[in-house]
């Protein structure tokens, strides 16, 4: 199994026809994997991109094909209403993409869509990806491997880097999260935590964070309450990072002592998390079981 996206997803791109949409259509059709069966832009329908048919509406776009999960591209000033047309379409999963979504936005497109039961991602998420199943994110096909692996995470970057270090010891994933790294997102590490902790097929869960909030810490609380169910390995990513300065992401900012890598990492090795002191050991932590 898998955790938001497999096999049964069908793939539906808002904004298909700017620059990003684009790119995403047309790299996941040359993987094969699984192609986008639509594509949305208003006043486009009836064209084509990258061979997939683009639709006027969300609704047009589901009735037709029966897309249930759309990845969202278009630009900021558009987000609100690209999310709500997709929920109520009654898609389940919408990936939000986009990069930076007002704060407001954020929080009212996510109660926007909980109203009628879709799931957002992000917003400025990378996406979620099921390798050999299914892939709704910007991680290349070619660097996942399909696995017992369940990885969550804000950062891409950090992502890709505990990837590598598991196929060097020939591990994979089941699914990876990216949950996106500003302040108010749709979905949390505890939401995803609890997915895969009810996965069959996910053996270990891997909780890549960053400095700024308290997510990683109740999502232990979280895996604490459930039993502890699956092993969980976590990297806390911003232990250089000086008081008071973003550090990449809009929601990593170090306010107070309780936002600091150093907080984080006590509190969830008080938890019960095993933490990598560095993301390099990510994979030795998860291969000591």
């Amino acid at each position: 199994m898998s955790v938001l996206v497999d096999a049964q997803s069908r793939i539906l791109i808002q904004g298909i026809t700017g620059e990003t949409g684009r790119s995403f259509a047309e790299r996941m059709v040359q993987a094969g994997v699984l192609p986008p069966v639509a594509g949305v832009t208003p006043g486009r329908g009836g064209e084509r991109v990258a061979g997939v048919p683009v639709f006027d509406s969300v609704s047009a776009a589901a009735k037709a094909t029966g897309a249930n999960v759309s990845l969202v591209t278009v630009p900021p000033i558009a987000v609100i209403e690209a999310v709500w047309e997709a929920a109520a379409a009654g898609l389940t999963l919408v990936s939000v993409y986009t990069e930076n979504v007002p704060v407001h936005d954020a929080a009212r497109l996510i109660a926007l869509a909980r109203e009628r039961g879709t799931r957002v991602l992000g917003p400025n998420s990378a996406g979620a990806v099921s390798p050999s199943r299914a892939n709704l994110s910007d991680i290349d096909d070619r660097n996942t491997r399909p696995g017992t692996v369940g990885i969550v995470s804000k950062s891409g970057t950090l992502t890709y880097e505990v990837m590598d270090g598991l196929h060097q010891r020939g591990l994979g994933e089941t699914s990876v999260v990216c949950l996106g790294g500003d302040p108010v997102l749709g979905t949390t590490h505890a939401d995803i935590l609890r997915l895969f902790a009810a996965d069959e097929e996910t053996q270990s869960m891997v909780m890549v964070g960053e400095i700024g909030g308290e997510s990683e810490i109740e999502a232990a609380r979280g895996w604490n309450e459930l039993g502890k169910p699956k092993q969980l390995v976590a990297y806390i990513a911003g232990h250089a990072a000086p008081a008071g300065r973003r550090m990449g992401h809009a929601g990593a900012l170090v306010s107070r002592g309780r936002d600091t890598a150093a907080y984080k990492t006590a509190a969830l090795e008080a938890l019960g998390v095993r933490v990598a002191p560095l993301v390099l050991d990510v994979a030795e932590l998860v291969t000591l079981g």
